[in-house]
């Protein structure tokens, strides 16, 4: 599945897709981005794989659309073409867990891609920010939304209107990463995160990313019930039967996705 913008990489139940424009830090082409989605459109029917990778270089995951590539544009051409959404249909709608791994600048359209992904392992060295307004635009895939979601309003305003970046510490203390690790442990941390994930019952890891993402969505009330009706529906699963069976018995489960 690697190509010239794209290297993927698969190790036992983990596949690892790394944006590869290097000379570019990463920024978010359309052809690049067309085929992150196609590689996730085949991972999602591929019953090998139980968890997602998404990464970029130590230099940068991403620094940002590929501006050369927007700059003349018209309102209609980004009507009619609507590439955001391909992006946003291929990672937020991806019912696999997926990692953002965050290495150095993750800007713009970067940091928009990486809020897509489940959550964020994020290396000491990593910035994140949504410096459009500089540009004279503002965030077009998300970057208002999920940011405020997961940092809240202060924080959000001051990013978006000011365009300032934010570093791998401050990241971790409002929430928008989940853990921060030295850039030399990140790849192999993301990777031993991954497969422990991939190594749990796939249905039942589908059902919680769903039941987590709901939370998001709907009054506390609704999400009880939701979830509630996902964990009653998961005994009727043999990977229910086997994961208790295997506790009872001090023994490690062997989950067959059933």
């Amino acid at each position: 599945m690697s190509s010239e913008m794209i290297e993927f990489i698969r190790e036992g139940a983990v596949a690892k897709i790394r944006l590869n424009r290097l000379k570019a830090l990463n920024a978010l082409c359309n052809e690049m981005m067309e085929e992150v989605a196609r590689i996730l459109q085949e991972l999602e029917t591929d019953t090998a794989v139980g968890c997602v990778i998404l990464t970029g270089s130590d230099k940068a995951f991403a620094a940002g659309a590929d501006v050369k590539e927007m700059q003349d544009n018209h309102y209609l051409d980004i009507y009619k073409n609507d590439n955001f959404e391909t992006y946003h249909c291929a990672i937020e709608r991806f019912r696999k867990p997926i990692i953002a791994a965050v290495s150095g600048y993750a800007l713009g359209g970067g940091c928009e891609i990486a809020m897509m992904c489940d959550f964020i392992i994020a290396a000491d060295n990593a910035k994140f920010g949504q410096p459009e307004i500089t540009l004279g635009v503002m965030p077009g895939m998300g970057g208002t939304q999920r940011l405020t979601r997961a940092v809240g309003k202060a924080k959000a305003m001051d990013m978006c209107l000011t365009g300032r970046m934010m570093d791998a510490r401050e990241a971790e203390s409002v929430g928008l990463v989940s853990r921060v690790v030295p850039l030399d442990d990140l790849q192999d941390t993301a990777m031993e995160i991954a497969a422990k994930i991939a190594a749990q019952s796939q249905p039942v890891a589908m059902m919680t990313k769903e039941a987590v993402n709901t939370a998001l969505e709907t009054t506390l009330a609704q999400g009880i019930h939701f979830e509630r009706r996902l964990f009653q529906s998961m005994f009727t699963t043999r990977d229910q039967k086997e994961g208790m069976a295997a506790f009872v018995e001090k023994r490690k489960p062997h989950f067959t996705n059933r």
